[in-house]
């Protein structure tokens, strides 16, 4: 075992953890075979673990550069370069083109780096040129989170839209000052199988680099004017239809159904596609298509392809799973005119995108769209389908066994390969960000923990069988930088749960922001666990009251939130001890929030929300984020994680404190709303 730990060691693969300080788990030895023979490391005899290191030993031994160079840019800046031979001569081709030399001065960037010693050996390796520190907010801001697809305009199509994203950022910038929206992931999805829905989550993508066309508005699309004739008679029908699904969400007290809005939608989008672009709408067509080169192609021919041979790209015909494949070239080809549709579809959600952050910025907002990244991507979509090579096949990303769940977590999603990405030079992350940064003001990362280790669970084990797998958090954090620095964009890093000593510091100091929500700040090495008084939190983050997983702050503080859990089966022991413990918890706050003197007597529920509200604001959290169901007393969280068949997740509008669902036209107008926005604007002015 002492030579496959050493293995290990080199491929960054843990043999070993801590849950807490005081003890240590042993990985299985299978488990660390399985995850270095995802890496192309043979492990799985002691002859094989002797070569496999006995390779590592002499390639670390003979070459000059690693992979991937990283070189920060301020007073302490250093790179990660290994020992060279005296008399190497080092120059960097930088991405404009330039030739210079290596070291301080460089220009951020992507560059390349190539070595030459003096006994004629040369060898060459990426150079990312990186910020030390990423954009800060310009001062303290509130804004909003929500989740786009649950707030309906009277003009949406069954769901949240674009449009409907542009109205509220233009409303909320300029009527509650509000200086950012955080969405919830918008990524494009992985179609149904015949016969099957679509996942509604949004947390399990095909691909994070595009928007899905679903959140289209289709009557803003500049070409749908010019509809006419049978298109336009049958547009109208389709039109009419939606209504019918947008008033069975608010009228009916349907579920959304993102199945029937996309059918719709796509009917719809045939037509309009068919009316020729003007030469100007060509032109821009044609830059943006070659704006995104390749990667664009092999999104829009995956879901060309998926509509010929289904979703699973693994189940096709053998030479269509790679796409580098001859067979590949031949079926871009012969399926061009699909092709163009989809990259088309991807250019109109580009264009209703930067429409959206236009508005915000136009209203006053200082940050605006703040896109949510998600942590991974389903197995079976288009990003898995083009990085085969960059993604760990036969892993999935969870986390161990924990306080919250025992057994430990599987979420289904293909990790990242750190070595893949350092021969690479980080690309595949680096394209990805740059696309969600293209109209955005800052970007939520999922699990911002990632950039330093994940839970890698060898396929057909059970979580607790998996193990750490960590990544090179300079260059990861270095890619990120770089992306956040050219956007002008912040970065919120969710920094929840169990969390390696010196992480969040290091994140601090790169200007990551950090997510800090209300009922997980409490002095926990005290009895009691009372909570963290409000001039004790960090103000490097962003601070809420809930978040798409939690209950919202009215079932947090009432009862609907342990009556559900009860309901849905998520409470072991007795029904009534999980009762008293809710209601305890909740005179804990209360109670918390009355010594601060922001509970008056009497208190009702919309109080109490408004309490814990200005609670935030009193901190020095640099955002404040009101989640949106929260300002008119929805009791319905969005998600309940581990009830995908028991609760109707990611299908809910938001709705009011009796469960009426809320179009967007009475969100603004709610007085509730107005009052509990105004009272944090006062605790942030100094006036509360």
């Amino acid at each position: 075992m002492r030579q496959l730990a050493r293995l290990a060691a080199a491929h960054s693969v843990a043999t070993s953890y801590r849950p807490s300080p005081d003890r240590c788990v042993d990985v299985p030895r299978e488990t660390v075979v399985a995850v270095l023979g995802a890496l192309g490391v043979d492990a799985t005899s002691d002859r094989a673990v002797g070569e496999a290191l006995e390779r590592h030993r002499h390639t670390t031994a003979t070459r000059l550069l690693p992979p991937t160079v990283v070189l920060g840019d301020g007073p302490t800046a250093h790179d990660s370069l290994p020992p060279l031979p005296e008399g190497t001569v080092l120059r960097v081709r930088c991405e404009d083109g330039r030739e210079l030399g290596f070291g301080p001065g460089l220009p951020l960037g992507r560059h390349l780096l190539r070595a030459h010693t003096a006994d004629g050996r040369s060898a060459h390796a990426h150079l990312l040129v990186t910020p030390d520190r990423l954009p800060a907010p310009r001062s303290r801001r509130h804004g909003l989170l929500l989740q786009l697809y649950s707030v309906l305009s009277a003009r949406s199509w069954g769901m949240g839209d674009l449009s409907d994203l542009a109205e509220l950022a233009g409303w909320a910038g300029s009527t509650m000052g509000a200086g950012f929206l955080q969405i919830n992931p918008l990524h494009a999805a992985v179609p149904a199988a015949q016969g099957a829905a679509t996942d509604p989550s949004p947390y399990r993508p095909a691909t994070r680099r595009y928007c899905d066309p679903v959140h289209l508005r289709v009557e803003d699309v500049h070409e749908f004017r010019y509809l006419d004739g049978a298109a336009a008679d049958r547009a109208a029908g389709l039109v009419a239809r939606a209504a019918d699904l947008r008033e069975g969400v608010l009228s009916r007290d349907e579920h959304i159904d993102r199945d029937a809005v996309w059918a719709l939608k796509r009917a719809a989008l045939e037509l309009v596609h068919r009316v020729p672009l003007t030469p100007g709408r060509a032109a821009a067509h044609a830059a943006y298509r070659e704006s995104q080169g390749g990667a664009l192609t092999d999104h829009a021919l995956w879901c060309a392809l998926t509509e010929r041979h289904g979703p699973d790209w693994r189940s096709w015909p053998a030479g269509l799973r790679d796409p580098a494949s001859a067979d590949t070239a031949r079926a871009r080809h012969e399926h061009r005119e699909r092709v163009e549709f989809h990259a088309w579809l991807t250019w109109l959600t580009d264009e209703q995108l930067a429409t959206a952050q236009r508005s915000a910025r136009a209203a006053g907002m200082d940050i605006g769209l703040v896109h949510d990244l998600a942590l991974g991507v389903h197995p079976d979509g288009s990003e898995a389908w083009a990085h085969q090579g960059a993604l760990a096949t036969g892993m999935s990303i969870g986390a161990p066994p924990d306080a919250f769940n025992a057994r430990g977590q599987d979420w289904g999603l293909p990790p990242w390969r750190p070595d893949a990405l350092a021969v690479a030079g980080y690309a595949p992350y680096r394209e990805l960000l740059d696309g969600l940064l293209r109209h955005a003001g800052g970007i939520r990362i999922d699990h911002v923990l990632s950039h330093f280790r994940l839970w890698w669970v060898p396929e057909g084990s059970p979580p607790a069988e998996g193990t750490y797998v960590s990544y090179d958090a300079r260059a990861m954090l270095g890619t990120l930088a770089l992306a956040a620095h050219r956007a002008g964009a912040v970065v919120v890093g969710e920094d929840l749960g169990t969390v390696e000593p010196g992480v969040r510091e290091e994140l601090s100091g790169r200007g990551v922001l950090g997510t800090s929500v209300l009922w997980f700040e409490r002095e926990y090495d005290k009895p009691g666990e009372p909570a963290l008084p409000p001039w004790r939190w960090r103000a490097g983050a962003l601070a809420a009251v809930s978040t798409h997983d939690l209950p919202p702050a009215a079932a947090r503080l009432g009862e609907s939130d342990i009556e559900l859990r009860l309901r849905l089966g998520l409470v072991e022991g007795d029904p009534e001890e999980a009762r008293a413990a809710a209601r305890a918890e909740t005179a804990h706050w209360l109670a918390t929030f009355g010594r601060h003197g922001l509970l008056p007597r009497d208190a009702g529920e919309e109080d109490r929300i408004t309490a814990a509200y200005r609670y935030l604001a009193r901190t020095p959290a640099r955002l404040i984020g009101l989640w949106l169901p929260d300002l008119v007393g929805d009791r319905r969280p969005q998600n309940v994680p581990g009830t995908w068949r028991e609760y109707p997740n990611w299908r809910l509008p938001v709705a009011d404190a009796e469960g009426r669902p809320v179009s967007l036209e009475q969100l603004v107008a709610s007085p509730r709303l107005a009052a509990l926005t105004a009272a944090v604007r006062a605790e942030l002015d100094g006036r509360g």
